[in-house]
């Protein structure tokens, strides 16, 4: 008796192992829709003529969210208002403007992309990725340690915040 609660135990345990893969993981199996991607924000209805459906507009306005930038602005504490045609705050117009002053690039994030993917296969590639969170791994040359540079600031005399203990 003692042997099969035994063997029941172990069998458990075995059944706990494995568990969810890092949030960081690179790779994915799955082939269906992000579920956080999608959150109702107003009741859905089911139009009289279902013919009269407007068409999608990827980036548009849809029937139950017609303003979603603008609802962004206001939850996060901003003036909805104050948006001009871009998006960007009328306040922010100049430093948009010193930002861009030596040119901007307009496919920076599909070239920051493919160089990413590069550099995590090369990366991949000579064995340095490995394990559950390869983020961090991939990347650990390029961290910046926090609490190091908070002293330097600090031995230089910059004014600095506070920051929690290790």
């Amino acid at each position: 008796m003692r042997f099969m609660f035994c063997i029941g135990i172990l069998v458990a345990l075995a059944g706990c192992a494995g568990g969810e893969r890092g949030l960081r993981d690179f790779t994915t199996t799955s082939e269906g829709p992000d579920e956080f991607r999608v959150m109702p924000l107003g009741e859905l209805v089911m139009p009289p003529d279902p013919s009269a459906l407007p068409t999608p507009t990827p980036g548009g306005t849809n029937l139950t969210d017609p303003t979603p930038r603008a609802d962004a602005v206001a939850v996060l504490g901003g003036n909805p208002n104050a948006l001009v045609a871009g998006g960007i705050p009328a306040g922010d117009t100049a430093l948009l403007s010193a930002a861009g002053r030596n040119g901007v690039d307009p496919a920076i994030r599909t070239t920051l992309a493919t160089e990413d993917a590069a550099f995590r296969a090369r990366q991949s590639r000579f064995g340095l990725v490995r394990g559950r969170n390869r983020y961090f791994q991939a990347y650990a040359r390029q961290a910046l340690d926090a609490y190091p540079e908070l002293q330097r600031f600090r031995n230089a005399g910059v004014a600095t915040p506070s920051a929690p203990p290790r």
